[in-house]
């Protein structure tokens, strides 16, 4: 049974993958190249050698390629620096990664609203990236080149080390197409990195209450029974009155916020309350594991 469920994993992480991956290439083809936004890594490093080819000798270098060319030397480095067992992980994204590009068309979904690519770029983007994280791996370029950076340069954190290669692609992109593009493209840097956290953190958003009251426990049996949600009391003890407290502690779903509140007040108009965002809440009531 447990080799079935580490096979299903396995295939499932495969499937991830290769999902996020073509999401990914689609938002190059269809957004950041068209539109002539580079947004970092090794593909928008690609993009800028293209049309500086371009210019240069009246043929451009295909994104694709550049992409496939310029990884072959950091997968080498990665191999060598950090070993086998993280290259093989990395190599199916990037594998996909590539293939997308080489086969989806390059057309301008956005129409030279460049709004609207630094909304809809960081969609296909983040998302895809996200999926591909879920399944511990990468798409390779400056993620693996900042990791291997990072095992000589141990100062220096891998986020921060990506920052500055990421960077210095984007004021590349800056110098080719203009601090027109470059600063969109700053701002679909920004939502994709929110969008590929929210889908690794997952949409299983939830309310976190803290209710002091002296009515605790008419208020606690309210709750479990009239909404069938479990409460946690915490003793703690007031620092101004020195007074021992209760203080009940729930988590709800997003639409039973309104009535917890109502809850609290029918009972104690002067009870206190803080309600604070949960990203996401596993377990019974919520979403099972």
């Amino acid at each position: 049974m447990t080799d079935l469920l580490r096979k299903k994993s396995r295939v499932g992480d495969i499937i991830l993958v290769m999902l996020g991956a073509f999401i990914m290439g689609l938002s190059n083809n269809l957004v950041y190249e068209p539109m002539g936004m580079v947004t970092g890594g090794i593909s928008g490093l690609s993009i800028v050698i293209k049309s500086v080819s371009t210019t240069m000798f009246g043929y451009g270098v295909p994104v694709w390629m550049g992409n496939i060319v310029l990884n072959v030397p950091i997968f080498i480095a990665s191999y060598l620096a950090l070993g086998k067992k993280f290259v093989v992980k990395t190599v199916l994204g990037a594998a996909t990664f590539s293939f997308a590009l080489y086969i989806v068309p390059v057309y301008n979904m956005c129409g030279g609203d460049y709004l609207l690519a630094a909304v809809f770029g960081p969609l296909f983007m983040g998302g895809g990236a996200g999926l591909v994280f879920l399944a511990s791996s990468s798409t390779g370029g400056t993620d693996m080149l900042s990791m291997v950076f990072h095992k000589y340069f141990k100062a220096y954190t891998v986020p921060q080390i990506l920052a500055v290669i990421d960077g210095i692609i984007v004021l590349a992109g800056a110098a080719v197409f203009g601090v027109h593009n470059a600063l969109y493209a700053v701002i679909a840097v920004f939502l994709t990195s929110k969008i590929s956290d929210t889908i690794m953190e997952g949409f299983k958003f939830a309310k976190l209450v803290f209710i002091i009251s002296d009515k605790y426990k008419d208020i606690a049996e309210s709750i479990l029974t009239d909404m069938d949600r479990g409460v946690t009391k915490i003793n703690i003890k007031g620092m101004y009155t020195k007074e021992d407290k209760d203080m009940l502690f729930v988590v709800v779903s997003n639409k039973e916020i309104v009535q917890i509140k109502e809850t609290v007040r029918r009972f104690d108009p002067n009870a206190f309350v803080i309600v604070s965002d949960v990203r996401e809440a596993v377990g019974e009531g919520f979403v099972e594991y």
